[in-house]
C-alpha cells in the first residue's frame, strides 16, 4: 500500500532548509546554502520519496513567499494605498526607502530562498527518472506530470525574481555546496526561458487533478480533487502565469491570447467568479483552497491550512496579522491601514458592494455627519478615525469572525478569475480592442454593484481598468506591479519614468548575496544609497 503523505510528513525534508534560510541574518559564519541542505536531505528510491519530494518543493515555495509577509510587502506596499504609523520598517517600504537598515528589509533583499526553490525543482527534474527504474508504482505518465509541475514552479520562481530584482542568475541544473559563481542573465532572456518552460509543460498539465481529466485521472499523489482543487499548478494557472510574464514585458497581444484561454476554459478548471460576500467572508475566497461550496475561486496560489501544518506564526503570509485591530483582535491600532483619502478616491460609486458611502443613512447613523460608510473591505465604523481598518481579508484558524488571541489562516492568492479578467481588459485596452475591454470591465463592475464605465467620470479606458484593479485587488500584492505596468504604458509621471529608466523599480540586492558571489553587482540605481 502506498503511504498517504500530508504536509506534516515533509517536516524532515523542509525543516533543515527553512532553518538555514532563517539563519542567514543571524549567523555570519554560515556558508552552506539552503540548496546544499536540500540536496543532502532527500532520497530518490521509492514512490514514497517522490511523494515527499514533490510536496517539499511546494512547501519550500510557500515558505519563501509567506515568510514575514514578504510576498505582500514586495507587491502591495511600495507606492500603494496602505500606511503605517507604528512600524518604521513597513513605512520604509511604503516610501521606497528599500536600503533602510531594518532586519525585515535586509531579509527581503536576499534572493537566495528563491534559488532554494529553483534548485529543489531542478533536482526533482534530474533525479525523478531514477525512481522509474526502482519502483514500479511510479509510472512514466505520472513522472511527466510531476516534471511539468517542477518546470512551472521554476518558471514562477524566476518570474518573481525578475519582478523584484530585474536581471538575475539563470540556473537550470542542480548543484550542491556553495552557490555557483554565475553572473546575472538579462531579464528578457530569463522571462523568455520562463515562457518556454511553461509552454513545454502545458501538454502534461490537466485542467484539474484527482478527477476525470483525461491527462490525469483518478487520485494524484494519493489525493482526490477535494484536496488539491486549484492549489497546485494546473493548465489554467500556467496560462495565467504566461499572461503575467507577457504583461510585465509589455507584450499585450500575447496577454490577450493567454488570458482569454483562461476565461474561455474556466469551467473546465471548475473556476468561477466571486461574489463580494465570497471575498470578504472569513470562510470565503481567502480561506484554504479558495473554495466556496464546490466551486473554485483561486486560479493560482498557496494554501496556508493550519490543520495541514502549512501555516506558521501570525505574520506567516497573513496580511490580517498587520491590518486588524479591535474588535477583531487584541490590538488597539493596526500596523497597516488604508487612509481615508485613498478610500474616498477608490470607492466613488454609491452602489459599490465592497465599500461605499450611504447618503440616505440606512446603516448605523453618525449624527455628526451626513455621510455614513458601508461595506466590508473597510470597517465602516473606523472610516472617520485616524487609522481606517482594512477588513477585506480576515481568516482565523479558530473559525471565528473575531479572535482576541488569533492565529490567522488566509491563503496566498496570486491570481483569481477577477484578476486575470481585469488583466485581459488591460491588454485589450492597450492594443485598442475597446469592445472587449469595455465588455470585461463592465462585467466586473456590474458584479460589484457599480455602474458601467463613463469616460467623463472614469477617465480614459486604461485608467478605468487600472482603477478597477486597484479597488478589486486591494491587499492582494498587486498594487506595485500594477503601478509599474501602468506607468510603462502612460509615461506621464516624470518621477516614475525615472524609476523605470534607471532601474529603480527593482529592489537592491543584499550584501550577503554579493559577498557570496563576486560576479553579482548592486543594481545601479541603489549604488551609494
Amino acid at each position: 500500500m502506498i503511504k498517504r503523505f500530508t504536509i506534516k510528513d515533509l517536516a524532515l525534508n523542509v525543516s533543515i532548509v527553512l532553518l538555514m534560510i532563517f539563519s542567514f541574518s543571524c549567523n555570519k559564519k554560515l556558508e552552506i546554502t539552503p540548496e546544499h541542505a536540500y540536496g543532502q536531505a532527500v532520497a530518490w528510491n521509492t514512490m514514497d520519496d517522490i511523494n515527499s519530494n514533490f510536496f517539499a518543493v511546494y512547501a519550500l515555495f510557500r515558505a519563501t513567499m509567506a515568510t514575514n509577509n514578504d510576498y505582500l510587502l514586495w507587491g502591495e506596499l511600495r507606492g500603494g494605498d496602505f500606511a503605517s504609523v507604528q512600524r518604521a520598517d513597513l513605512k520604509a517600504v511604503i516610501d521606497g526607502n528599500l536600503n533602510a537598515p531594518f532586519p525585515q528589509l535586509d531579509e527581503m533583499r536576499d534572493w537566495r530562498r528563491f534559488y532554494a526553490v529553483i534548485n529543489a525543482a531542478n533536482l526533482f527534474i534530474e533525479r525523478s527518472p531514477e525512481v522509474l527504474k526502482k519502483d514500479g508504482r511510479y509510472t512514466q505518465a505520472l513522472q511527466l506530470v510531476d516534471v511539468a509541475h517542477m518546470r512551472c514552479l521554476r518558471a514562477w520562481a524566476y518570474f518573481m525574481l525578475v519582478r523584484i530584482w530585474g536581471d538575475v542568475p539563470l540556473l537550470t541544473s542542480s548543484y550542491e555546496g556553495q552557490f555557483p559563481t554565475v553572473a546575472r542573465t538579462d531579464k528578457s532572456l530569463v522571462l523568455g526561458f520562463c515562457e518556454k518552460e511553461l509552454l513545454s509543460a502545458m501538454d502534461y498539465l490537466p485542467f484539474y487533478y484527482g478527477g476525470s481529466d483525461p491527462i490525469q485521472s483518478g487520485n494524484y499523489h494519493n489525493y482526490d480533487f477535494s484536496r488539491f482543487s486549484t492549489t497546485i499548478v494546473g493548465r489554467l494557472g500556467a496560462y495565467g502565469l504566461l499572461a503575467h510574464i507577457a504583461a510585465w514585458q509589455g507584450r499585450y497581444a500575447d496577454v490577450d491570447v493567454y488570458a482569454k484561454f483562461v476565461m474561455d476554459y474556466m469551467s473546465q478548471g471548475r473556476l468561477t467568479y466571486s461574489t463580494t460576500a465570497d471575498i470578504t467572508a472569513s470562510n470565503g475566497v481567502f480561506k484554504g483552497r479558495g473554495q466556496v461550496g464546490s466551486d473554485n475561486r483561486m486560479l493560482l496560489g498557496f494554501t496556508l491550512f493550519w490543520d495541514h501544518g502549512e501555516t506558521g506564526t501570525s505574520g506567516f503570509g497573513h496580511i490580517e496579522s498587520w491590518t486588524l485591530a479591535t474588535p477583531y483582535v487584541a490590538k488597539s491600532v493596526p500596523d497597516l491601514y488604508v487612509p481615508s483619502d485613498s478610500i474616498t478616491l477608490m470607492f466613488n460609486d454609491p452602489q459599490d458592494q465592497r465599500f461605499r458611502f450611504d447618503t440616505v443613512q440606512t446603516s448605523v447613523v453618525d449624527s455628526t455627519r451626513r455621510v455614513v460608510a458601508q461595506g466590508k473591505y473597510i470597517e465602516p465604523s473606523t472610516f472617520f478615525s485616524a487609522t481606517p481598518m482594512f477588513t477585506k481579508i480576515k481568516v482565523f484558524t479558530s473559525g471565528k469572525t473575531t479572535d482576541l488571541f488569533a492565529v490567522f489562516g488566509s491563503n496566498i492568492m496570486f491570481s483569481r478569475m477577477e484578476e486575470i479578467a481585469l488583466l485581459r481588459a488591460e491588454a485589450c485596452a492597450a492594443i485598442g480592442n475597446t469592445t472587449d475591454a469595455l465588455s470585461i470591465l463592465n462585467g466586473r463592475r456590474a458584479n460589484r454593484g457599480e455602474a458601467g464605465y463613463d469616460a467623463k467620470k472614469d477617465g480614459d479606458l486604461i485608467d478605468a481598468v487600472f482603477m478597477e484593479r486597484r479597488r478589486e485587488l486591494l491587499g492582494e500584492a498587486w498594487r506595485w506591479y500594477d503601478l509599474v505596468r501602468y506607468n510603462k504604458l502612460k509615461r506621464t509621471n516624470p518621477a516614475f519614468n525615472k524609476l523605470i529608466d534607471q532601474g529603480g523599480i527593482y529592489w537592491p540586492v543584499s550584501t550577503a548575496v554579493m559577498e557570496a558571489n563576486p560576479l553579482i553587482k548592486q543594481n545601479p540605481y541603489w549604488e551609494g544609497k
